[in-house]
Protein backbone atom coordinates (compact mmCIF):
# COMPACT_ATOMS: atom_id res chain seq x y z
CA UNK A 1 0.00 0.00 0.00
CA UNK A 2 1.29 3.47 -0.84
CA UNK A 3 0.32 5.72 2.06
CA UNK A 4 1.12 9.62 2.34
CA UNK A 5 2.24 10.86 5.61
CA UNK A 6 1.23 14.79 5.87
CA UNK A 7 3.38 15.89 8.70
CA UNK A 8 5.46 12.82 8.51
CA UNK A 9 8.66 14.09 9.99
CA UNK A 10 7.24 15.14 13.33
CA UNK A 11 6.58 13.55 16.76
CA UNK A 12 3.88 11.24 15.52
CA UNK A 13 4.43 11.11 11.97
CA UNK A 14 8.15 9.81 12.08
CA UNK A 15 6.85 7.15 14.59
CA UNK A 16 3.78 6.09 11.77
CA UNK A 17 6.36 6.52 8.83
CA UNK A 18 8.87 4.16 10.78
CA UNK A 19 5.59 1.72 11.39
CA UNK A 20 4.46 1.63 8.11
CA UNK A 21 7.95 0.82 6.58
CA UNK A 22 8.61 -1.96 8.91
CA UNK A 23 5.52 -3.62 7.74
CA UNK A 24 6.28 -3.24 4.15
CA UNK A 25 4.33 -0.45 2.81
CA UNK A 26 5.45 2.20 0.64
CA UNK A 27 5.15 5.05 3.25
CA UNK A 28 6.33 9.37 2.04
CA UNK A 29 7.18 11.67 4.84
CA UNK A 30 5.38 14.46 3.48
CA UNK A 31 6.44 18.40 4.99
CA UNK A 32 7.07 21.46 3.53
CA UNK A 33 10.88 21.08 3.87
CA UNK A 34 10.51 17.76 1.00
CA UNK A 35 8.33 20.49 -0.83
CA UNK A 36 4.93 19.31 -0.27
CA UNK A 37 2.89 21.89 1.31
CA UNK A 38 -0.78 22.00 2.72
CA UNK A 39 -1.26 25.98 2.89
CA UNK A 40 -0.16 26.66 -0.84
CA UNK A 41 -0.77 23.61 -2.39
CA UNK A 42 2.71 23.25 -3.85
CA UNK A 43 3.81 19.51 -4.45
CA UNK A 44 0.41 18.07 -3.44
CA UNK A 45 -0.77 16.72 -6.83
CA UNK A 46 2.88 14.90 -7.28
CA UNK A 47 3.06 13.54 -3.99
CA UNK A 48 -0.25 11.71 -4.23
CA UNK A 49 0.26 9.80 -7.40
CA UNK A 50 -0.36 6.25 -6.75
CA UNK A 51 -1.61 6.98 -3.22
CA UNK A 52 -3.69 4.58 -1.59
CA UNK A 53 -4.37 6.26 2.35
CA UNK A 54 -3.50 9.44 3.22
CA UNK A 55 -2.72 10.65 7.09
CA UNK A 56 -2.83 13.97 7.81
CA UNK A 57 -0.82 14.56 10.85
CA UNK A 58 -0.03 18.14 10.37
CA UNK A 59 -0.64 20.91 12.86
CA UNK A 60 -0.73 24.52 13.03
CA UNK A 61 2.35 26.21 13.95
CA UNK A 62 0.64 28.94 16.76
CA UNK A 63 -2.90 27.90 19.25
CA UNK A 64 -4.64 31.44 19.74
CA UNK A 65 -6.32 33.74 17.14
CA UNK A 66 -7.73 32.95 13.99
CA UNK A 67 -4.65 31.65 11.90
CA UNK A 68 -5.22 28.54 13.62
CA UNK A 69 -8.44 27.95 11.82
CA UNK A 70 -7.25 29.62 8.38
CA UNK A 71 -4.57 26.94 8.71
CA UNK A 72 -6.78 23.70 9.36
CA UNK A 73 -9.05 25.02 6.76
CA UNK A 74 -6.86 26.05 3.88
CA UNK A 75 -4.67 23.38 4.54
CA UNK A 76 -8.28 20.83 4.33
CA UNK A 77 -9.65 21.79 1.83
CA UNK A 78 -6.28 21.49 -0.46
CA UNK A 79 -5.63 18.25 0.95
CA UNK A 80 -9.29 17.33 -0.23
CA UNK A 81 -8.98 19.00 -3.61
CA UNK A 82 -5.66 16.86 -4.31
CA UNK A 83 -6.97 13.60 -2.89
CA UNK A 84 -10.29 13.88 -4.94
CA UNK A 85 -7.92 14.40 -8.30
CA UNK A 86 -5.46 11.18 -7.47
CA UNK A 87 -8.41 8.87 -6.46
CA UNK A 88 -7.45 8.73 -2.85
CA UNK A 89 -9.82 6.56 -1.17
CA UNK A 90 -8.84 6.60 2.60
CA UNK A 91 -8.45 9.55 4.79
CA UNK A 92 -6.64 9.57 8.01
CA UNK A 93 -6.54 12.77 10.46
CA UNK A 94 -5.86 13.15 14.10
CA UNK A 95 -8.04 15.31 16.41
CA UNK A 96 -8.18 15.86 20.03
CA UNK A 97 -10.39 14.31 22.33
CA UNK A 98 -13.17 16.87 23.91
CA UNK A 99 -13.08 19.02 21.06
CA UNK A 100 -16.53 19.66 20.30
CA UNK A 101 -16.91 20.00 24.27
CA UNK A 102 -14.10 22.97 24.31
CA UNK A 103 -14.72 25.57 21.71
CA UNK A 104 -14.12 28.36 23.40
CA UNK A 105 -10.20 27.43 22.78
CA UNK A 106 -9.32 28.89 19.62
CA UNK A 107 -7.57 25.26 19.01
CA UNK A 108 -10.11 23.18 19.82
CA UNK A 109 -12.15 24.97 17.74
CA UNK A 110 -10.24 25.11 14.83
CA UNK A 111 -10.00 21.08 15.43
CA UNK A 112 -13.65 20.60 15.31
CA UNK A 113 -13.34 22.81 11.94
CA UNK A 114 -11.35 20.30 10.27
CA UNK A 115 -13.19 17.62 11.63
CA UNK A 116 -15.85 18.90 9.85
CA UNK A 117 -13.96 19.37 7.08
CA UNK A 118 -13.00 15.79 6.60
CA UNK A 119 -16.33 14.76 7.08
CA UNK A 120 -17.85 16.32 4.24
CA UNK A 121 -14.92 16.08 1.82
CA UNK A 122 -16.55 13.47 0.11
CA UNK A 123 -13.79 11.14 0.42
CA UNK A 124 -13.57 7.87 2.84
CA UNK A 125 -11.72 8.76 6.26
CA UNK A 126 -11.06 7.81 9.72
CA UNK A 127 -10.65 10.74 12.59
CA UNK A 128 -8.42 9.08 15.55
CA UNK A 129 -9.20 11.83 18.22
CA UNK A 130 -6.22 11.20 20.72
CA UNK A 131 -6.11 12.27 24.71
CA UNK A 132 -3.08 14.63 25.65
CA UNK A 133 0.32 13.14 24.93
CA UNK A 134 2.88 12.54 27.40
CA UNK A 135 4.96 14.41 25.48
CA UNK A 136 3.33 17.52 26.22
CA UNK A 137 3.70 17.99 30.16
CA UNK A 138 6.10 20.33 29.86
CA UNK A 139 4.27 22.75 27.54
CA UNK A 140 1.40 22.69 29.70
CA UNK A 141 3.22 23.64 32.81
CA UNK A 142 4.91 26.59 30.51
CA UNK A 143 1.63 27.40 29.28
CA UNK A 144 0.90 29.32 32.38
CA UNK A 145 4.37 29.08 34.27
CA UNK A 146 4.92 32.81 35.85
CA UNK A 147 7.10 33.89 38.68
CA UNK A 148 8.36 30.81 39.75
CA UNK A 149 4.38 29.61 39.88
CA UNK A 150 2.20 27.55 37.85
CA UNK A 151 -1.78 27.80 38.05
CA UNK A 152 -3.13 24.58 36.19
CA UNK A 153 -6.94 22.98 36.32
CA UNK A 154 -7.83 20.29 38.66
CA UNK A 155 -9.84 18.62 36.52
CA UNK A 156 -8.90 15.54 35.17
CA UNK A 157 -6.64 14.32 32.38
CA UNK A 158 -5.32 11.18 30.60
CA UNK A 159 -2.46 11.25 28.46
CA UNK A 160 -1.00 8.74 26.23
CA UNK A 161 2.19 8.14 24.79
CA UNK A 162 2.96 9.20 21.32
CA UNK A 163 4.13 5.88 20.64
CA UNK A 164 0.66 4.43 20.99
CA UNK A 165 -0.80 7.05 19.67
CA UNK A 166 1.79 6.07 16.41
CA UNK A 167 0.42 2.33 17.03
CA UNK A 168 -3.07 3.50 16.56
CA UNK A 169 -2.69 5.98 13.33
CA UNK A 170 -0.87 2.72 11.97
CA UNK A 171 -3.37 0.62 12.52
CA UNK A 172 -6.47 2.99 11.58
CA UNK A 173 -5.09 3.08 7.89
CA UNK A 174 -4.11 -0.02 7.55
CA UNK A 175 -8.11 -0.91 8.41
CA UNK A 176 -10.95 0.10 6.28
CA UNK A 177 -12.46 3.73 7.05
CA UNK A 178 -15.13 4.28 9.57
CA UNK A 179 -16.54 7.17 8.41
CA UNK A 180 -16.66 8.38 11.77
CA UNK A 181 -14.40 8.88 15.22
CA UNK A 182 -12.16 6.41 16.84
CA UNK A 183 -11.07 7.49 20.10
CA UNK A 184 -7.71 6.66 22.25
CA UNK A 185 -6.62 7.62 25.45
CA UNK A 186 -3.86 6.52 28.01
CA UNK A 187 -4.34 4.08 30.67
CA UNK A 188 -4.68 5.78 33.62
CA UNK A 189 -6.43 9.60 34.40
CA UNK A 190 -4.85 11.81 36.92
CA UNK A 191 -5.90 15.23 38.25
CA UNK A 192 -3.77 17.80 35.82
CA UNK A 193 -2.26 19.85 38.47
CA UNK A 194 -1.26 16.72 40.68
CA UNK A 195 0.55 14.88 37.02
CA UNK A 196 2.04 17.96 36.50
CA UNK A 197 3.23 18.66 39.79
CA UNK A 198 4.40 14.66 40.31
CA UNK A 199 6.50 15.36 36.59
CA UNK A 200 8.12 19.06 37.76
CA UNK A 201 8.96 17.32 40.92
CA UNK A 202 10.69 14.19 39.13
CA UNK A 203 12.60 16.16 36.76
CA UNK A 204 13.97 18.54 39.69
CA UNK A 205 12.05 21.27 38.29
CA UNK A 206 11.38 23.80 41.17
CA UNK A 207 8.43 25.56 39.86
CA UNK A 208 5.29 25.24 42.24
CA UNK A 209 1.76 24.06 41.10
CA UNK A 210 -1.00 25.24 42.09
CA UNK A 211 -4.73 23.69 41.81
CA UNK A 212 -7.70 25.79 40.14
CA UNK A 213 -10.76 24.46 39.53
CA UNK A 214 -11.14 27.50 37.55
CA UNK A 215 -8.13 27.62 35.61
CA UNK A 216 -8.35 27.52 31.88
CA UNK A 217 -7.23 25.34 29.95
CA UNK A 218 -5.52 26.85 26.53
CA UNK A 219 -8.70 29.33 26.71
CA UNK A 220 -11.14 26.76 27.87
CA UNK A 221 -13.10 26.40 31.17
CA UNK A 222 -12.70 22.31 31.83
CA UNK A 223 -15.53 19.73 33.39
CA UNK A 224 -14.45 17.02 35.27
CA UNK A 225 -14.09 14.59 32.37
CA UNK A 226 -13.63 17.26 29.55
CA UNK A 227 -10.22 15.62 28.44
CA UNK A 228 -11.08 12.15 29.06
CA UNK A 229 -11.74 9.29 26.39
CA UNK A 230 -14.94 7.87 26.02
CA UNK A 231 -15.92 4.44 27.62
CA UNK A 232 -15.30 2.56 24.18
CA UNK A 233 -12.22 4.21 23.72
CA UNK A 234 -8.80 2.12 22.68
CA UNK A 235 -6.61 2.54 25.66
CA UNK A 236 -2.88 2.54 25.38
CA UNK A 237 -0.66 0.34 27.30
CA UNK A 238 2.45 2.74 28.18
CA UNK A 239 1.61 4.68 31.55
CA UNK A 240 3.52 7.16 33.11
CA UNK A 241 6.38 5.20 34.37
CA UNK A 242 7.30 3.43 31.35
CA UNK A 243 7.17 6.84 29.44
CA UNK A 244 9.47 8.22 31.52
CA UNK A 245 11.82 5.40 31.25
CA UNK A 246 11.98 6.09 26.77
CA UNK A 247 11.66 9.96 27.43
CA UNK A 248 14.51 12.24 27.40
CA UNK A 249 13.67 12.57 30.63
CA UNK A 250 15.01 8.89 31.08
CA UNK A 251 17.65 9.91 33.50
CA UNK A 252 14.96 10.74 36.28
CA UNK A 253 12.86 7.55 35.63
CA UNK A 254 13.77 5.93 38.94
CA UNK A 255 11.91 8.60 40.97
CA UNK A 256 9.18 8.17 39.51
Amino acid sequence: MKILVIGGTGLIGSKVVQRLRALGHEAIAASPSSGVNTLTGEGLDEAMVGVDTVIDLANSPVFVGPSVLDFFETAGRNLFAAEKRAGVGHHVALSVVGADRLTASDYLRAKVAQERLIAESGVPFTVIRSTQFFEFLGSIAQSTAADGKISLPTQYIQPIASDDVAEAVTAGALGAPVNGMVEIGGPEKFRMSELVARFLNIIQDSHEVAGDPGAPYFGAQLEEDSLVAGGGAHLGKIDFPAWLKTSKYAQYASAA
